[in-house]
């Protein structure tokens, strides 16, 4: 998938956040902290620095949800995080993005903080961020 692929899929994804374009995305792929991981359907962009990783951004196609592809991008992203000496993972999701807080608490993820107002709608309405984190250790490598 290249980045104009992945800015195309990610703006099938998200209105809120606004969705990246392919010159952000392939910024950050050039990025050395940086990985994506790729299957049919989907993407994930992930960073890991001084054994921190932060979930910059998962997407899968809508036709393609439902079918255990983000659950699978999510277990390879913790793995490579490990991989990578991550101790702890980090994302931001939108509070009223159900889907995406389900399948977080399945891959063990807690609710550490809230942004209040932090995303804007195009209406210029405002959203709530939770922050979510959960350990890594060697075990997230025996799950892929």
């Amino acid at each position: 998938m290249t980045p104009a692929d992945m800015a195309a899929l990610h703006a099938r994804c998200f209105t809120t956040p606004r969705p990246w374009s392919a010159a952000e995305i392939a910024a950050l792929q050039a990025d050395p902290f940086c990985f994506c991981l790729q299957r049919d359907g989907g993407f994930l962009i992930g960073r890991v620095v001084a054994g921190e990783a932060e979930l910059l951004t998962l997407a899968v196609a809508p036709e393609a949800r439902r079918q255990g592809l983000g659950r699978a991008l999510l277990t390879g992203f913790l793995a490579e995080s490990a991989r990578r000496g991550a101790e702890q993972a980090f994302l931001e999701v939108t509070a009223e993005n159900e889907p995406a807080l389900a399948l977080y608490a399945a891959g063990g993820f807690a609710q550490a903080g809230r942004r209040r107002g932090y995303y804007r709608r195009a209406d210029g309405s405002a959203l709530d961020a939770l922050v979510l984190a959960r350990a890594v250790s060697a075990d997230d490598l025996r799950l892929t």
